[in-house]
C-alpha cells in the first residue's frame, strides 16, 4: 500500500480506474533501497493484459497523495527533536518514522516487527523490555521493582530537564500499573508505590532539585469526608519511612531540606523568600511538585480538581508530575462530578502528557491472570509500544515481544487486531 497511498502512482490508478475499475492495478512492489530520508521501490503494474516496471520514491515523512487522503488519513510528522532526544541512532530514527507511514496505510502489524528490526540491528532498544520479569509472580522479586523504579525515575528526571529547557510541558503524569502497583487487585501493595516515590524523588534531588511529595488530604462535607482507600495513611508512611537521610548516611540531609512533604493545594507550593530575621536562611521555593495516585471520590464536593488546578496554577512553570491520577469523575450528589463544569475538567485533566507508562493488559476484565501484554511508553518522547508476553517452550522463561507502536496511545480495536491468537 506504500506505493498506492505515497507516490503520483496511487492519484494515477484513481485517475485510470474511474473509468474501468481495474484496468490500472499495482500488483506488488519491493524496496530496492533505502536512505536517510526515502524509500526507494520498484513498482509492479498490471495495465491491461501488460505488467510493467516504475521506480518510485517514498519520503519518510510523506503524506498520502491527494485521492489516497480520505482512504487514508495522514498522521503528524515525526518530530526531530523527540527522534534525536529519544536516540542518536538512524535505525531507530528510521523505524519511528517508518511506523508512521504503516499506520497511515493501517499496516499495524508491522510497526511490532519494525521495533524489533530496530533492537536486532544495534539500536538503542526503543520500547524494549527485560525478559523473565514474572509478572504473574506476587509478590515481583526485588530486581523486578528495582528495574521498573529506575525507568520511572530516568522519565521523570528526563522530563524535568526538557521542561526546564521550554521543550515539554510542566504538566506530566506517570501511570505505572503493574500487579502490585494496581489498587483494583487484591495484590496491591502500597509498599511498592511510596518505593516508587521516594526512588522518583531522591532521583530528582540528587541534581539539587528541591521535590515537594504530596498527597491529597481529606474531603468532603461534614460527616461525610476521608481520603481515598488507596490513599489511607500514606502521607504518614511517607514520613515515617527509611529515606536514608539521617547524619552519616547516603542521603545525609536530604529529606526536609530537599525533600520536602505536603497536601494537594495551592497552599503548599512555597515559593523563595528571603529571611526576615537576621541569621536565619532564606526559604528556598519547591522546584519540583510529585503528587501521588490524585483522585476523586464518591460524593458532594469530592472531586480533587479544584484544588489540583489550583496547586498547578500556583507552580506557574514548575513541573507538577502526577504519579498514577484518577481524574475522571465518580457519582455525587446534585451532579457536581457529572454535568455542571464537566468539560472544563476533561479539559484539564487532558492537559497533562504522559511522560512514563507500563500497564499490563489482560485477557478479561473480569480476571487479572494470566498477563496478556502491556502497554508502555518509556519516557517523555519515546513513542508508544504495545507488547504481548509469550512462555518460552519448556517454562524457559517469558518474553515481552513487541506487535505495535505508534507515537500516539494506541487504541484498544487496533491493539486486538495485532495481538496473536
Amino acid at each position: 500500500p506504500f506505493v498506492k497511498a505515497f507516490s503520483d502512482l496511487g492519484t494515477t490508478a484513481i485517475k485510470k480506474n474511474a473509468w474501468i475499475g481495474g484496468s490500472y492495478q499495482i500488483i506488488d512492489a519491493s524496496i530496492t533501497d533505502i536512505t536517510q530520508d526515502e524509500l526507494c521501490l520498484d513498482a509492479s503494474i498490471k495495465q491491461g493484459e501488460k505488467i510493467k516496471t516504475e521506480s518510485v520514491k517514498v519520503h519518510l515523512d510523506s503524506d498520502p497523495v491527494a485521492g489516497m487522503k480520505r482512504t487514508y488519513p495522514t498522521l503528524p510528522p515525526c518530530n526531530p527533536m523527540h527522534l534525536n532526544h529519544a536516540s542518536k541512532q538512524p535505525i531507530d530514527n528510521f523505524v519511528r518514522r517508518m511506523n508512521r507511514l504503516c499506520n497511515i496505510v493501517k499496516a499495524y502489524s508491522a510497526t511490532g516487527k519494525m521495533i524489533q528490526l530496530g533492537v536486532q540491528m544495534g539500536g538503542k532498544g526503543v520500547g524494549k523490555l527485560n525478559d523473565d520479569m514474572y509478572l504473574n509472580q506476587v509478590p515481583h522479586n526485588r530486581f523486578v521493582r528495582k528495574y521498573f523504579y529506575d525507568m520511572a525515575s530516568e522519565a521523570a528526571l528526563d522530563a524535568t530537564i526538557l521542561c526546564s529547557k521550554k521543550q515539554f510541558t510542566n504538566r506530566m503524569k506517570m501511570t505505572v500499573m503493574f500487579p502490585e502497583m494496581n489498587p483494583s487487585m487484591d495484590s496491591y501493595r502500597i509498599g511498592t508505590l511510596l518505593e516508587l516515590a521516594r526512588s522518583i524523588a531522591i532521583k530528582l534531588a540528587e541534581q539539587n532539585l528541591r521535590v515537594r511529595v504530596c498527597v491529597q488530604g481529606s474531603m468532603g462535607v461534614g460527616i461525610f469526608t476521608g481520603v481515598p482507600k488507596q490513599l489511607n495513611g500514606v502521607h504518614t508512611l511517607l514520613q515515617r519511612m527509611d529515606w536514608e537521610s539521617e547524619p552519616g548516611e547516603e542521603n545525609d540531609g536530604m529529606v526536609g531540606d530537599f525533600v520536602r512533604f505536603g497536601f494537594v493545594g495551592k497552599e503548599h507550593v512555597i515559593n523563595a523568600q528571603k529571611s526576615e530575621k537576621e541569621g536565619e536562611p532564606d526559604v528556598e521555593q519547591d522546584d519540583v511538585f510529585l503528587l501521588i495516585c490524585p483522585q476523586n471520590m464518591i460524593g458532594l464536593e469530592s472531586s480533587i480538581i479544584g484544588s489540583l488546578s489550583e496547586m498547578v496554577d500556583a507552580a506557574g512553570d514548575r513541573p507538577v508530575i502526577l504519579l498514577n491520577p484518577d481524574l475522571v469523575d465518580k457519582v455525587s450528589a446534585q451532579g457536581q462530578q457529572s454535568i455542571r463544569g464537566r468539560q472544563a475538567r476533561i479539559d484539564f485533566a487532558s492537559s497533562f502528557e504522559t511522560i512514563f507508562q507500563f500497564q499490563n493488559i489482560y485477557y478479561s476484565g473480569t480476571s487479572y491472570f494470566p498477563i496478556l501484554g502491556s502497554v508502555v511508553k518509556l519516557g517523555p518522547l519515546e513513542p508508544w509500544v504495545a507488547h504481548q508476553r509469550r512462555d518460552l517452550m519448556n517454562n524457559d522463561g517469558e518474553v515481552y515481544l513487541p506487535v505495535y507502536a505508534s507515537e500516539t496511545a494506541p487504541e484498544n480495536e487496533v491493539l486486538m487486531t495485532t495481538f496473536a491468537k
